[in-house]
Parts: structure tokens; C-alpha cells; sequence
């Protein structure tokens, strides 16, 4: 008797912890996808009815099966890679991800060049 009482438990744990997984993922999917109506805002904040039907297709996505990645790239296919608050790197978008490391390399390339000048003068 008490190995089925401690089973059940064990189950009921297990399924209750199962859907707050689902969950937990599915918000951290809301705050990754930028709202299209709002664009200042992720779908989790927006109440619009884009961001209501984008978190219905979430959803439905989830219950198919498909995994956080395939529901981002379905989405950025759909709508292009604005939707993503986290783009793919990629041709298209590499000089938005490396062009501020870049501009700093060479701002500090440009300070030390300056200082050795000044430093000969002296």
C-alpha cells in the first residue's frame, strides 16, 4: 500500500514538473520573439492580436513536437530574422554582430598611435 502511495506521488511530481518545463520554455521562447506591431516589445509583453496569434502558433508548434530552434527558424522564415531579439549570425547580418568590435579595435589602435606621437614630442 504505501509503494503505491509513493508511486503515485513520484507521478504526480513527475508530470507536474514536466509541465512547468514546457512552460518555462515557452515564456523564454515569448521573450525571444519580438512583437511586429509593437517592435519595441517581445510577444510576452505585447497584448496586440499579432502577439496573441504568434503565442497560439507557439504553442501549437510546441505541442507538435518541434524544438525551440525549429519554432525560431519557422518564425524567422515566416517573417524574416527581425522577429528574433536574438538573430542567426550570418552573411547578412555579420557586420551588425562584429562592426562594434571593430570600431573599438580601431578606436584604441587610433589612442595608442596618438600617445606614442605625443610621447616623442616630449
Amino acid at each position: 500500500m504505501k509503494f503505491k502511495i509513493i508511486l503515485t506521488i513520484l507521478l504526480v511530481n513527475f508530470y507536474s514538473f514536466a509541465f512547468s518545463n514546457e512552460a518555462i520554455d515557452e515564456n523564454k521562447i515569448h521573450k525571444n520573439l519580438r512583437c511586429l506591431v509593437c517592435q519595441g516589445q517581445s510577444i510576452s509583453d505585447s497584448n496586440s492580436d499579432f502577439a496573441l496569434t504568434l503565442k497560439m502558433v507557439v504553442k501549437d508548434l510546441i505541442d507538435q513536437g518541434k524544438s525551440e530552434q525549429e519554432i525560431y527558424n519557422f518564425l524567422s522564415d515566416k517573417y524574416g530574422d527581425w522577429i528574433l531579439y536574438k538573430p542567426k549570425l550570418n552573411l547578412a547580418n555579420f557586420l551588425l554582430w562584429f562592426l562594434p568590435y571593430f570600431v573599438l579595435f580601431l578606436g584604441g589602435l587610433i589612442i595608442l598611435y596618438l600617445i606614442r606621437k605625443n610621447a616623442k614630442k616630449t
